[in-house]
């Protein structure tokens, strides 16, 4: 009985001890919240961000269009958003503010 007392308390500490290991994946939220939505219309992303700096032709079936913009790209599947994803900033920079 003492040896298993002694045993837990050695192992004890083991366990209070350990870090917690945190990953803030929920940062980008704010700066995803402009981007085209998905089901958005081609028009509609048009509109609202102007002319993409580089319009890739579509591939596939169903066709998948990408349009690039300087801090983002948007995905079609035909004329309505699939996708947009933010490009990716290293650590410390900024994009540039219009």
């Amino acid at each position: 009985m003492s040896r298993c007392l002694l045993m837990l308390m050695l192992l004890l500490p083991l366990g209070a001890s350990a870090e917690t290991l945190q990953i803030p994946i929920g940062q980008q939220g704010d700066e995803i919240s402009g981007l085209p939505r998905m089901g958005e219309s081609r028009q509609s992303v048009l509109e609202r961000f102007g002319l993409a700096d580089e319009e890739h032709p579509s591939v596939g079936q169903p066709p998948i269009t990408r349009w690039d913009y300087r801090t983002f790209s948007v995905y079609f599947e035909y004329d309505h958003v699939i996708n947009s994803v933010r490009h990716h900033q290293p650590r410390g920079a900024m994009p540039d503010k219009e």
